[in-house]
């Protein structure tokens, strides 16, 4: 089985959030849906001042509305000072922000929207922490011990021994995940330096990512606690059959509550909810929102727990967001009209189409996605077959899966870099498996373009063995003679890609 890459921080809470807080009135603040846009200024004070070269902030800015993590980078001069603008909204937004001086040691900067966030962080010869000076101020203990206790309740392990979860009825699971949860979060509730606000959001969204990771799919948890728990590796296990009714559970997280707007796995959560095969809420297409929002009420509603609120409004935005995200489609006249009739000049509006007119200039240079077969191809020739098929051109071989939260960030990231290839003898080629789920993968490829293969296990399993890769996303860069010139794991960045394959040119 393929491994993925074991994350720091840095990327695992892209997929988690972390809150900053007033000292006085930490999270008592309501987050309202709100376009716009937020600037962060500061400044990164080392002892040996000479760090400064080539240092730089990571940034991840949740929206809860266009449904993405938006990532931005700040460069800092030779003073240590850095300034960026990012796009948000909410009237709040809670951001992670990660130096590169010490990514493992990430901060959480509450911003306003239209408001100017300015922080100094200084550190000591070991390069942690030292003091931060934040403006507005914010609640230090929550801005540095979130990221510490939300890996402290991931890592938990109650140290009992393996149930046999398959076997068990899914009124079961779903009770056995509770004690899970409960005994996870008592490291909030034992904490006794972080706010109470803080541990109410962290509670939220440490749920959601537990479901997430556990409960949604429950044929593939199944089929992962049979792996863990059974001997025999030869057998199946036989897995019962869900239906709609299994997702009662939705009702316990009480989603029309607007705190889930700074929760970042929330944005996580709504993609599975409107992927989810089983609930099989409808694509939102060219449907007008108050007839769309009807048909997903009929399923949602009593598992959710109630038939109206804003809840249904962000999840129609996110419907859309899809859209945008997934498949790099911008709105055609008809969905802008729609949302028009529905939104009329409000801030969900305004938050889409400004999304659809970044995906308008990214569309000018997508190249459309292109499916081969390979299936009939020895395990050992796959490769070799690829690469002859593109003489002449550097081979640019990229093995991700619909799954793996890095292999996405990285090809967001390396979208706009792509684009500088366009007109030149360079050919971009993904690998996936099994583990994608087809349906999924065929939707999520079309935002991506260029060349797919969908390989089977055996090919895969001989691939990430033969090059002796441990974890995705991986690459192969060939030369235009088809010769392998490197090997490289995890994604290196845009600069060091570029120039990767800028000097087989």
């Amino acid at each position: 089985m393929t491994k993925i890459i074991k994350l720091n921080l840095f990327y695992l809470f892209s997929l988690l959030f972390l809150f900053s807080s007033k000292p006085a009135a930490a999270m008592a603040e309501t987050p309202v849906i709100k376009a716009g846009t937020a600037k962060i200024t500061g400044r990164i004070t080392s002892p040996n001042g000479s760090n400064h070269d080539n240092a730089f902030i990571n940034i991840t800015v949740p929206h809860p509305i266009s449904g993405e993590y938006a990532k931005y980078k700040a460069l800092v001069d030779q003073s240590g000072k850095f300034s960026i603008d990012v796009d948000v909204e909410t009237d709040i937004s809670l951001i992670g922000l990660y130096p590169s001086l010490n990514p493992e040691q990430s901060l959480v900067v509450k911003l306003t929207n239209g408001g100017v966030t300015n922080i100094n962080i200084t550190y000591n010869s070991g390069f942690e922490i030292e003091n931060i000076d934040v403006k507005p101020d914010m609640n230090k203990n929550d801005m540095i011990r979130g990221f510490r206790l939300m890996g402290k309740m991931i890592d938990y392990r109650s140290g009992r021994t393996p149930e046999l979860l398959h076997e068990k009825s899914t009124a079961y699971f779903l009770n056995y995940v509770k004690t899970i949860l409960s005994e996870r979060l008592a490291i909030l509730d034992n904490d006794t330096l972080i706010s109470k606000d803080l541990k109410d959001l962290l509670s939220k969204d440490f749920r959601l990512f537990l479901y997430k990771a556990h409960v949604f799919d429950y044929e593939g948890q199944m089929k992962l606690n049979y792996s863990n728990t059974n001997a025999d590796q030869s057998k199946k296990p036989e897995i019962q059959k869900i239906d709609r009714s299994y997702y009662r559970f939705l009702s316990d997280f009480q989603l029309n509550d607007p705190q889930y707007l700074n929760c970042f796995t929330f944005l996580e959560v709504q993609k599975i909810i409107l992927q989810n095969e089983i609930l099989g809420l409808p694509v939102i297409g060219e449907s007008d929102i108050p007839s769309w929002l009807a048909k997903v009420k009929v399923i949602l509603a009593d598992l959710v727990g109630f038939n109206n609120g804003a809840y249904y409004d962000i999840l129609a935005a996110n419907a859309y967001g899809r859209q945008l995200n997934e498949e790099v489609r911008p709105l055609s006249e008809k969905q802008k009209e729609n949302i028009l009739n529905y939104w009329k000049k409000g801030e969900i509006a305004k938050i889409l189409f400004r999304k659809n007119q970044e995906v308008v200039e990214l569309d000018k240079f997508k190249s459309p996605a292109v499916v081969n077969d390979v299936s009939s191809v020895p395990d050992n020739k796959v490769i070799e077959t690829i690469v002859s098929k593109h003489k002449g051109k550097a081979v640019l071989i990229d093995l991700w899966a619909t799954w793996c939260t890095p292999c996405l960030n990285a090809m967001q990231q390396f979208r706009t870099a792509k684009n500088d290839f366009r007109d030149k003898d360079v050919a971009f080629v993904y690998l996936t498996n099994g583990s994608s789920p087809r349906k999924l993968w065929e939707e999520k490829i079309k935002g991506i373009g260029d060349e797919h293969y969908y390989l089977t296990a055996t090919q895969w399993d001989y691939i990430m063995e033969h090059f002796e890769f441990e974890y995705i996303p991986s690459y192969l860069l060939y030369n235009k003679q088809g010769t392998l010139i490197k090997k490289i794991s995890p994604f290196p960045g845009n600069e060091q890609l570029k120039a990767m394959i800028n000097a087989l040119l």
